[in-house]
């Protein structure tokens, strides 16, 4: 099928700064869609049909996938793959029945306004979702740039990064870009006080952290006092070493099943933004703790689900790798759990128990694996000296599910 379907970026200097390519697809449109900003920026044309977008957003895409075949134009804020409607068109309609012609970017602009390096910067998004995205990229020397939600946005990361230690950090807004309301907002997020912002706008963060603050890695092993927990926890030595052996990558879903705090869960998600998790816990306590220790750390997207493993992992996505970390002697656990793991997934278990090395030692014979003996010392005060102190030693098994 020809290409019907054009995506135009658009900035805030309007017509006037779309390339020739833009405009000759932009004028051939016998539909036009897009936000009531940029359908504003278009003289009047009753010859042509103007369609604003609708919510829920989806009643929009179906739109657009109906006019197959006619010739439809959708304006969109810089470049539509970056964050943009792009996306999410791409999703439903192939790109070989689309062309895609992108402005720049708001992290385009705002890097040369900053003269910051785009290969040195991290950018997300706080558009439509949870703020505490923000709290696994705070890290001393880190430039961020952030697509605000609003005008409240700049306020809420002043306030995060202040909470965090970070109070010293640069912030700057940069309102509408590229347009001739563009201006330029600086301040230090302790003291933020801006309050007269428009709603489009970028935020630039300089991280500076407060002196004695001791920042979080994103590589597994986070100390034990970063989760709020009951003493339902994977120790720090352990879990980096579970992570190790899980193994995660972009875009792989983990179970963590018996979460207790979500410790391994939220580091799985910590390394890396596309990672997905959910955690089962059947302790309402500690689904409480699951919950908070996600939005401090960054990973407001776990999943959390209540209940007793064997009944509530029956209908759930198919996962890249399952942790059992509590719970392994519940009937049918390893049969449930190693059933829905994707072939070539793997499956990793902890037991400091002999009940629970017995049932990894059978399920060994059934499908094999490899098992680590972890032990751990820590240097603790005795009396006036120190002295080491053994952690419970802990049997680890690791199976990889064949691929067939």
């Amino acid at each position: 099928m020809n290409k019907w379907l054009s995506i135009v970026g658009i900035g805030e200097d309007g017509l006037e700064g779309l390339s020739a390519i833009a405009l000759s697809l932009l004028n051939q449109a016998t539909i036009i869609i897009g936000g009531e900003r940029h359908l504003a920026m278009l003289p009047p044309d009753h010859q042509r049909q103007r369609i604003p977008w609708k919510s829920p957003f989806q009643t929009s895409i179906d739109e657009i996938t109906n006019f197959r075949g006619k010739s439809v134009c959708v304006l969109a804020s810089g470049d539509p793959l970056f964050y943009g409607v792009g996306v999410t068109l791409l999703q439903h309609i192939p790109i070989s029945e689309i062309t895609i012609v992108p402005a720049p970017s708001s992290i385009s602009l705002a890097c040369s306004k900053l003269g910051w390096s785009f290969t040195e910067i991290e950018n997300l998004s706080l558009c439509g979702r949870p703020p505490s995205l923000l709290q696994s990229y705070i890290y001393p020397g880190a430039k961020l740039l952030i697509l605000s939600e609003g005008q409240k946005t700049p306020e809420i990361v002043a306030e995060m990064l202040t909470n965090r230690g970070y109070g010293g950090s640069k912030i700057t807004v940069l309102e509408r870009l590229g347009g001739s309301e563009e201006r330029i907002l600086t301040g230090i997020a302790a003291t933020w006080n801006e309050t007269e912002i428009a709603a489009l706008n970028i935020i630039a963060v300089d991280c500076i952290a407060n002196d004695g603050v001791l920042p979080l890695s994103r590589i597994a092993g986070l100390p034990d006092h970063a989760f709020h927990h009951d003493g339902q926890l994977t120790k720090r030595e352990i879990r980096a070493i579970t992570l190790s052996s899980l193994a995660p990558l972009p875009g792989q879903l983990l179970w963590d099943v018996g979460a207790g705090c979500g410790s391994i869960s939220i580091e799985w998600m910590r390394s890396n933004v596309k990672c997905r998790a959910i955690a089962i816990e059947q302790n309402s306590q500690r689904i409480g703790y699951i919950t908070d220790n996600a939005q401090v750390l960054g990973t407001p997207n776990l999943q959390i689900i209540t209940g007793k493993a064997p009944q509530v992992i029956q209908d759930l996505p198919t996962p890249d790798a399952i942790f059992i970390g509590g719970g392994v002697t519940a009937p049918d656990i390893f049969d449930i759990c190693w059933n829905a793991l994707r072939p070539g997934g793997r499956l990793v278990a902890n037991v400091v128990t002999l009940e629970g090395e017995q049932i990894l030692f059978t399920w060994y014979h059934k499908v094999g694996g490899n098992f680590t003996r972890i032990a751990i010392q820590r240097a603790e005060p005795i009396g006036k000296f120190l002295g080491w102190r053994g952690m419970a030693n802990v049997t680890q098994w690791v199976g990889i599910k064949a691929v067939f």
